[in-house]
Formats: C-alpha cells, structure tokens, sequence
C-alpha cells in the first residue's frame, strides 16, 4: 500500500511539471487529420505519399491513388469526414475574422523573419525562398495568416522555426487555393476553401485542409501528429521505472 501512495504522489507531482499550453486554434475533429478534402483526393508520381493522420474527402467521395496512410481513411460520405469538414470551416471562420497584427500585402513573405501575431493578405501571398517565424522563446506562440487570395510557394522554398515556435502553432487560411512548389519544407495547417495542390516532393508539418475543392498530392509526406512532448515522455519513463521498482517488491 506504501508503494502505491509513492507512485501515486510522484505522478501528482510530475503532472505538476508539464508545460501548461495555451488555448490553440480549436480544429475540433479536423485535428486528426493529415488531409482532408472537399471534391477529391488524388496522389500521382511515381514515388510514395506518406501521411502520418488521417485522409478524409466530403461531400465528394473519390479517393485515387494509392498514399500510405498512418491512420484511418473515410470516404464515401462518411459521417466523421462530414464532421471533420463542419469543424473545419468553423476554425476556417475563426482565423478569417481575427483582428490582425499587421498586413504584409506589399512586403510579402520572401527571406522575412515574423514574430508572433495575426499576419494578413488583402490578396494572394507568394513564398519564393525562406520564411522564418521567431517565436521569441515562447512554445505557446501563435502565427496566424490571413490570405485573402491564394497561396503560393515556388520550388525549394521553406518556412522555418527558431526560438521555440511549433508547427502545430501556425496556421494558414487561405481564401482561394494553395499550391506548395515542388521540393517545398512546409510547416502549419492550410484550412483553404478551394483546393490544396503539393507538388512533386513537397513536404509539410501540419495538415492540408481544404473546404471545397481537391487535394493533389505527388510524392510528399504530411505530418499532423504533433512529436511527442519532451516532458510527458520523461514523466512515462519515470512512471514505468516506477512501476517496475513496486513489482520487485
């Protein structure tokens, strides 16, 4: 009984421990997935499309293609996509109507660095090169886009983190459509209301989300399962070698 209060007060007080996160864009059911789209899916190229999350399409059902899919996958009319794309559009709504931190429609994006903050576009944004988002030592940092129009990157370009920001802080709404160059390193969910097209090898953390129209994909890989925390993954190791220490009792 002795051994199951010390467990039992060393998990309370590694709890206490954890890094408290701020209040995230709420996709509700949406989260889950690494892709979900309006019309249709469609994966071409010859190499394989990895997607660590779940593949999704409502109203339209058609999924062509082939992708690796660390998931589930729900097409069909499915219900949970149906679902997914209503929370979709509501965090879509969300980001659209936020007030914004300041407006980068003449500057653009190419080779600046950003702080936290609501960033807008009264029409498309174009990434030619590298963008990097500063966190400035805050984990909890948002980085918002409004884009009127649509988004566009040209080959190779990349966004980055410094300073603790997190891909699962960043978050793109995109008005039209988006269209990731080939060989793009992406990071943050693209909630467009049209289509979403990634272009041979093409990468990014975050998820693909588009309202009403297709997602194409050619040889990327999508990642919107967040890595594993550095606290909670020391806290299970502690638990199990506490676990392991009781049982030897």
């Amino acid at each position: 009984m002795k051994s199951k209060h010390l467990i039992l007060s060393a998990v309370v007080a590694l709890a206490g421990f954890l890094p408290q996160s701020k209040a995230s864009l709420n996709l509700g059911s949406a989260d889950s997935f690494a892709v979900l789209a309006g019309s249709t899916v469609t994966v071409t190229g010859t190499g394989a499309t990895v997607l660590y999350g779940d593949l999704g399409v409502f109203p339209g059902t058609s999924i062509t293609g082939a992708p690796i899919v660390n998931g589930m996958t729900y097409s069909g009319g499915s219900s949970i996509a149906e679902q997914a794309q209503s929370d979709a559009l509501a965090a879509y709504t969300s980001l659209a109507t936020e007030g914004n931190t300041g407006d980068l429609s003449v500057t653009g994006l190419s080779e600046k660095t950003l702080t936290p903050g609501v960033w807008k576009f009264t029409d498309g944004a174009l990434l030619d090169g590298k963008l990097t988002l500063n966190a400035l030592g805050d984990s909890n940092a948002r980085f918002d886009f409004q884009i009127t129009g649509a988004l566009t990157t040209g080959s190779g370009s990349s966004v980055l983190l410094e300073n603790g920001a997190q891909w699962a802080n960043v978050f793109w709404q995109v008005g039209s459509s988006a269209t990731l160059g080939p060989g793009t390193s992406f990071n943050g969910s693209i909630l467009a209301d049209q289509s979403i097209a990634l272009g041979t090898g093409a990468n990014m953390f975050g998820r693909a989300l588009a309202l009403n129209a297709a997602v194409t994909l050619d040889n990327n890989n999508i990642t919107a399962v967040p890595e594993p925390n550095a606290y909670l993954a020391g806290f299970c190791t502690i638990a199990v070698f506490l676990f392991g220490w009781r049982n030897r009792k």
